[in-house]
């Protein structure tokens, strides 16, 4: 059990004394939270800048948000999380800045008095808010266009980025960093039956990520849950793929897209032997392996999704005004129409479609106030 005042016991307090006097760090990471009492004695107790977990996954989404959404996110996550420590001196708010091993935002940010913290956090609360309008009719927008919207979900650095980059045939940024991508990209693609579709690429899940973080990025991780189907994303290189994918799971039903279909993907089989991918093989045996760096099953890959949208595609019936009719029309080669039967001004017709085309003709329908 952790020691409530120092979080560490006295044992390993003294050690890591010891070792601060061999090694003269400049900052000390401790890889779970602590409370703000803890982080303040081992500061008092050790003499030197202290991290936790959470600090740190903060500090690395600061460097990777670059639009406004992705900044103001970060920033009220960094509030959420450092409202606690808040001692009401009066200081004012800093500008967000310092980073490992400075003391900003550490000195100035504590000095904020807890009202003016709530103060902002309710003005970026109310920023975000109107970005998840836009977000919601940008959103109307391609749901109106009608192609399907495929996601790319899975734990930090799996190579995300770079499999976007091949099925997409984009420029995304790629890096080999954990938490590269933070602000949501959508970008289009056409597989092999000619089909076009909306690939987006999400930020990476993380264990037990901080629920500030899965709060303030709640507006970018819904994109997730309209998405028509997944690519979940997993590194192949690296051990512990039933923890990772345990990760994955628990944050889809968090954010409620446990329920959209998915297909498993891994990556990065050029980084494995091959007795490695045998072994995956043989236990994940309907996955996909692929690696996005040099290309390899890339093809594979689209047609599988390919097959996996068209095998989506359901029966449906629907009546309306005979003067409606000219919407079924507008789309009527992405139906396969069984049957039509007039009656007076009404129609009715059954028909086969996968159940993107079949919201938008019902969206083009209730817009059109019918």
């Amino acid at each position: 059990m952790p020691n409530p005042k120092h979080y560490l016991g006295t044992g390993k307090l003294k050690e890591l004394k010891r070792l601060i006097q061999v090694y003269e760090p400049d900052v000390v990471f401790i890889r779970h939270n602590l409370t703000p009492s803890q982080r303040k004695n081992l500061i008092r107790e050790l003499g030197i800048e202290i991290i936790d977990r959470t600090q740190l996954i903060l500090e690395i989404f600061e460097k990777h948000a670059f639009t406004l959404e992705g900044k103001l996110e970060v920033e009220l996550a960094r509030l959420r999380y450092e409202l606690p420590f808040f001692k009401g001196k009066g200081g004012e708010l800093s500008n967000p800045g310092g980073g490992i091993g400075t003391r900003g935002p550490g000195e100035k940010r504590l000095e904020l008095d807890r009202r003016k913290a709530l103060q902002r956090m309710a003005f970026l609360k109310k920023e975000l808010k109107k970005l998840q309008l836009d977000r919601q009719i940008m959103r109307k927008k391609r749901q109106k266009v009608g192609m399907p919207l495929i996601a790319l979900v899975g734990y930090t650095n799996a190579g995300k980025s770079s499999l976007m980059n091949r099925i997409c045939e984009s420029g995304v940024l790629v890096e080999d960093k954990l938490f590269s991508t933070l602000d949501t990209r959508i970008r289009k693609s056409k597989l092999p039956s000619g089909r076009e579709v909306l690939i987006i690429d999400t930020v990476g899940f993380i264990r037990e990520l901080p629920h500030q973080l899965v709060e303030s990025f709640r507006s970018t991780l819904e994109e997730i849950s309209y998405a028509d189907f997944l690519l979940v994303v997993v590194d192949a290189s690296t051990p512990n793929e039933d923890g990772r994918l345990r990760v994955i799971n628990e944050t889809l039903v968090e954010i409620k897209a446990a329920d959209v279909p998915k297909m498993l993907v891994f990556n990065k089989i050029d980084k494995c032997t091959n007795e490695r991918i045998q072994f995956l093989e043989g236990k994940f045996p309907e996955s996909v392996f692929v690696s996005a760096l040099k290309d390899i099953n890339i093809d594979e890959l689209k047609h599988r999704l390919d097959k996996a949208i068209n095998e989506m595609r359901e029966r449906y019936v629907l009546r309306m005004k005979i003067g409606d009719y000219e919407e079924v029309l507008k789309i009527r080669g992405k139906l396969e129409i069984l049957s039509e039967k007039f009656n007076g001004d009404s129609v009715e017709i059954e028909y086969i479609t996968d159940n993107v085309t079949n919201k938008r003709l019902l969206n083009r329908l209730k817009e059109a106030g019918r």
